[in-house]
């Protein structure tokens, strides 16, 4: 018996990531977990909350960062037109399966796509993939606002952990099934805990035991985070990572092939030549 899949296959590299746009990709992930993580980063008596109005403006950079890593990616690598036709399908394929569960307990069936996009198209790829799904679903859906340039590079980064998990030129079958579910699983949880944060940090006007204290300790905000994702998004995480996995399993196996059929038809990695005209 044959095995499902060969294991010569290699990841594909549609998007490689050069010196500029890591470099690029590093500056906007330090901006965007700064921007995340600042409830548990200053210090009681830091200013920073006095100056809460002025996030949509950080958000709007954070916005022209990932534009900026999105566009040193594509035009470093040299995205040629089957990869830029591959990320238009996936992405738009992606945009159109978000709301396909929108507000029905965190049925989210785009999540378990982008898991597999970025397995077999690369890190690279991937964050590119994600960013640009996530701007696509929202102008689709209605959901632009300062909220939007955290969803993209939350998504980036989700689809990004997919292409570097171990062994994408070795593990295939169920064993690849398997951790590209447990993938999904954490991710999903993660996903949902890190964009609680882009909104946890201003709702301090509800005077909730739930909500952010700028006069708090950080291990007293800390215990505030950990309820208010228990009692807000916990059943919609689960719900998105449950999806997440149940997919991976029952269709993950057809979707990685015909993903990993059109790579190796796109062949990106084959550089382009031109034959001489025959005399």
């Amino acid at each position: 018996m044959t095995a499902p899949y060969s294991s010569h296959i290699r990841q594909a590299r549609a998007v490689r990531l050069g010196p500029r746009s890591l470099a690029a990709l590093a500056l906007v992930s330090a901006v965007g977990g700064a921007a995340f993580f600042w409830p548990f980063l200053a210090p009681p008596t830091s200013q920073i909350a006095a100056h809460a109005q002025d996030a949509p403006w950080l958000f709007a950079a954070l916005l022209v960062l990932l534009v900026a890593v999105v566009a040193a990616t594509i035009s470093e690598s040299g995205l040629g037109p089957k990869a830029v036709a591959m990320l238009g399908v996936l992405a738009a394929t992606g945009a159109a399966l978000r709301p396909i569960g929108a507000g029905t307990a965190g049925i989210e069936p785009m999540f378990f796509l982008m898991v597999l996009s970025g397995r077999v198209l690369g890190p690279g790829f991937g964050f590119v993939l994600g960013a640009v799904t996530m701007f696509a679903s929202a102008l689709l859906t209605g959901g632009v606002g300062p909220w939007m340039p955290f969803q993209m590079l939350a998504m980036g980064w989700f689809t990004m952990g997919a292409g570097l998990l171990p062994g994408p030129d070795r593990l295939r079958g169920r064993p690849e099934l398997l951790l590209l579910a447990a993938y999904g699983f954490l991710a999903a949880f993660a996903y949902g805990t890190i964009m609680n944060l882009a909104g946890w940090p201003f709702m301090s006007a509800l005077a909730s035991n739930v909500a952010f204290d700028p006069d708090a300790t950080v291990p007293a905000n800390l215990a505030r985070f950990l309820a208010y994702c228990l009692a807000t998004s916990l059943g919609w995480d689960l719900g998105r990572a449950v999806v997440t996995v149940v997919l991976t399993l029952f269709l993950g196996p057809a979707v990685l092939k015909a993903l990993r059929r059109a790579t190796r038809r796109a062949a990106f990695e084959t550089p382009v030549t031109f034959d001489a005209p025959a005399e």
